[in-house]
């Protein structure tokens, strides 16, 4: 029970301040909700991550790109003043088919759907949003352990806390909600067999960059764009920044890569590299990689084989439970572009609409 030395009671906590707990808490701003948001990590954002370092290229160790059929993030960005640009893919790329034959520069066609990011880097709409909330609302390094669904509230505890509110939503990874939040009374087994067999956006990923004084992948009619067959590094695009003053390549390594550590990882990355542009990709100012798979609060080990996409964006995730007072939200929930920027928004959204919308 709660005693009168508890926290307040509030009308929404959420759980998570990644892009869909902000999006979420930004859309209720005027609903005269009272709002508190429950971050697990000393940081917000989530999966998306800028890092930054004064006179370098902003990397992004997390979501990235958008596309123009994601209007509901696209109208977002606008709404918060935030511009973006197209991704740099040059008119030549790199392309390994196979490991017994040299790799090949392939020309490209032109791209009539291409990709975009944001300017300034993927964590401006992570700033934007966190500006429009009271920061007061917005507490760290509170893991939720458990929830307790009461008459007519939820008692949400974490390791060291207990907060009460009408209703809760979830933004985490429905995998991770299912593994790490006891949850009374508990859910039917056709949802929690749903959650647990539901594919995490990016779990598995491995994501690193390169900072460099200039773009010398861009000599010789050549650009960043690597596909590659035989790895470890499939992909990789010029992550140079809006203004073209700063410059890094990013790419994508094997997932099977998790277990290796740092070091072992950059002495693949520059090998591979080498084969394609030379000594010179030793002379970088700066490494770095995010091991999403190695994110606690983002992955959690799936029990059996689970596809890309698998049961992202099921209808079972437009409903509320527990009575109502219950929103399982997060971009893989959501009906359109699940596991995208976009996806999250748009759950954000959905959920916004269900809470304002009931009496």
């Amino acid at each position: 029970m709660i005693s009168a030395l508890e926290e307040k009671k509030y009308d929404v906590i959420i759980i998570g301040a990644g892009l869909t707990g902000l999006s979420l808490a930004y859309h209720l701003r005027d609903s005269g909700l009272s709002i508190l948001i429950l971050e697990a990590r000393d940081r917000i954002g989530g999966r998306i991550h800028t890092l930054y370092e004064e006179g370098k290229a902003p990397v992004e160790m997390g979501a990235t790109w958008l596309g123009a059929k994601h209007i509901n993030l696209i109208t977002l960005l606008n709404d918060l003043g935030l511009k973006t640009f197209k991704q740099e893919m040059g008119i030549t790329a790199i392309y390994e088919p196979i490991s017994t034959s040299p790799h090949q520069i392939v020309s490209l066609p032109p791209n009539n759907d291409p990709s975009y990011r944001i300017v300034g880097g993927t964590s401006k709409i992570i700033s934007a949003l966190a500006n429009n909330i009271d920061s007061t609302n917005i507490l760290y390094n509170q893991q939720v352990d458990s929830l307790d669904a009461e008459a007519n509230q939820i008692v949400v505890e974490t390791k060291d806390r207990t907060y009460v509110s009408d209703k809760v939503v979830s933004t985490l990874p429905p995998k991770l909600l299912a593994d790490r939040i006891e949850i009374a009374p508990s859910f039917q087994d056709e949802l929690i067999k749903l959650m647990q067999n539901t594919h995490t956006w990016m779990g598995e990923s491995i994501k690193f960059a390169l900072r460099y004084e200039r773009p010398f992948w861009r000599d010789n009619n050549l650009s960043g764009t690597i596909v590659s067959i035989v790895g470890p590094i499939p992909e990789m695009y010029d992550h140079a920044n809006f203004e073209d003053n700063l410059f890094a390549l990013k790419g994508f390594l094997n997932g099977a890569y998790y277990s290796l550590d740092q070091t072992s990882r950059l002495e693949m990355v520059l090998k591979q590299l080498t084969k394609y542009y030379g000594e010179k990709v030793n002379d970088f100012i700066s490494y770095e990689e995010r091991v999403w798979r190695n994110e606690g609060h983002t992955f959690s080990e799936y029990i059996n084989h689970v596809l890309p996409h698998q049961n992202n964006g099921h209808p079972n995730y437009r409903q509320s439970y527990l009575q109502g007072k219950f929103f399982i939200g997060g971009a893989e929930t959501a009906e359109h572009h699940p596991g995208y920027m976009d996806g999250a928004v748009s759950s954000a959204m959905w959920i916004a609409g269900e809470l304002t919308n009931q009496d």
